[in-house]
């Protein structure tokens, strides 16, 4: 599979093979499940029918026995696929890619992650709703179960290091909830980057406890007032953050107590937003510093566009909450191995992976791989090809760049569909005449 040998090293085939499940030689192996599942997450056309089709002309281009075309024995083959397999392959290729960043594309010589949620649709079915119920202002059996995704990213390389799923609704559900899980995923001397929500009181002080640095957005809910505190500078200073006096509803009496009485952080008025960073010498990390770091948060903004809009996650297609979840992360891992190559182009030519354009490798590559190029005489050269085509497009350079987010051309004038389905099936009447007649 060009997959495993362009894009994998010796230790995500170790990993593989530790989490593949017993199997006998057949059809679909765990490993072309594994490799079709991740096609197909930068495919323009993601259908299980696609990946059949694919399969059994790459059998009959290497003179294998012809095989039946319908999808049961590959869907039936995708399910026995560990959920365990997609999370660690995700995991471990952006861990090993974030380890492998050159200097030269780190902060400071410090490893920046990002931090932020997203939502992701599915198909309507019950066993979804149930798992991931649609959001509460909807009818009900009119909207779409919505999952809520956080990941953590390497700022240096674009890579997802880690990530944490559940319902976009429910206790112990919310963004914060979700992010508290990732916590794992920091090491000392790190250097968190989100916004405005994470300037959370107990957020910040588990990351101060692991001696991760923050570089966040203030909240609107807290009052800055520079004129207390030691000052550093104009609209800057060192405050005291106290604990707030009672413990929220999912913290325990004795962990309540645990945390630190206070925090000191440092907050500063840059280009209109104030920062609040732990990063408290003004000499050693100026203001005008501290502003530029913060922009590239958006990066993760960006890099979530790329997942869900430009790899098609924005809108699942598997009918079940435990397939859904394995076509999540199967989407991560695909985009680890993009961000692979971007890295490796952008090492061969002297420039950084944020500096190359994402969508422009996932083209270049579905060509190369479509036409069997990495498979011919001389597969050294063609991934040289590869990378400095790869290097040859940079990104577009659009600093303080402002949409409007509207869409000028109109959909089609069909009606809302605002009753569950079954039910506008068996009462047309409520339909146009226009479109009763049909």
């Amino acid at each position: 599979m060009d997959f495993f040998n362009v894009l994998t090293g010796p230790e995500l085939l170790e990993l593989t093979e530790s989490h593949l499940p017993e199997h006998r030689e057949r059809l679909y192996p765990p490993t072309v499940p594994l490799s079709r599942f991740v096609r197909p997450a930068r495919a323009a056309d993601p259908s299980c029918q696609r990946a059949v089709n694919a399969w059994a002309a790459s059998r009959a281009a290497e003179g294998l026995s012809p095989q039946s075309v319908r999808t049961g024995g590959y869907c039936r083959a995708r399910s026995r696929l560990p959920l365990s397999m997609g999370q660690s392959l995700a995991c471990e290729s952006g861990r090993l890619l974030s380890a492998r960043a050159l200097s030269g594309w780190r902060w400071r010589a410090r490893h920046v992650k990002l931090l932020d949620g997203t939502g992701i649709s599915m198909p309507d079915t019950p066993s979804n709703q149930a798992a991931f119920p649609q959001p509460a202002c909807q009818a009900l059996g009119v909207g779409f179960p919505l999952a809520r995704l956080c990941t953590v990213h390497c700022l240096a390389s674009g890579a997802v290091l880690a990530a944490a799923v559940g319902p976009f609704r429910g206790t112990g559900h919310s963004e914060l909830d979700l992010s508290r899980t990732l916590l794992a995923a920091f090491s000392p001397a790190d250097v968190l980057l989100a916004d405005a929500l994470y300037a959370n009181y107990w957020f910040i002080a588990d990351l101060l406890a692991a001696g991760v640095d923050v570089v966040l957005r203030q909240h609107g809910s807290r009052v800055t007032d520079f004129r207390r505190g030691q000052r550093l500078g104009q609209r800057d200073h060192v405050v005291l953050w106290e604990k707030p006096r009672s413990a929220p509803a999912w913290m325990s009496h004795e962990r309540y107590h645990a945390y630190p009485p206070q925090l000191r952080l440092r907050e500063a008025q840059v280009g209109g937003r104030i920062i609040v960073t732990s990063l408290l010498d003004a000499g050693e990390t100026p203001k005008p510093v501290l502003g530029e770091l913060y922009q590239k948060r958006w990066h993760i903004e960006l890099d979530l566009r790329c997942i869900k809009t430009t790899l098609g996650m924005e809108v699942l297609r598997c009918l079940s909450p435990q397939m859904a979840e394995k076509e999540l992360w199967i989407h991560l891992l695909a985009y680890n191995l993009i961000r692979l190559l971007m890295a490796q182009a952008a090492a061969g030519h002297a420039t950084a992976p944020r500096a190359l354009s994402f969508k422009h490798t996932v083209q270049l590559w579905s060509e190369f791989t479509s036409r069997a190029v990495l498979s011919a005489a001389d597969p050294t050269g063609a991934l040289e090809t590869l990378f400095r085509l790869i290097a040859q497009l940079p990104a577009g350079h659009r600093p303080h760049r402002s949409e409007p987010r509207a869409r000028k051309r109109r959909p089609k004038s069909f009606p809302w569909l605002k009753v569950p389905r079954p039910v506008a099936r068996q009462r047309p009447a409520h339909l146009p005449n226009w479109l009763r007649a049909k």
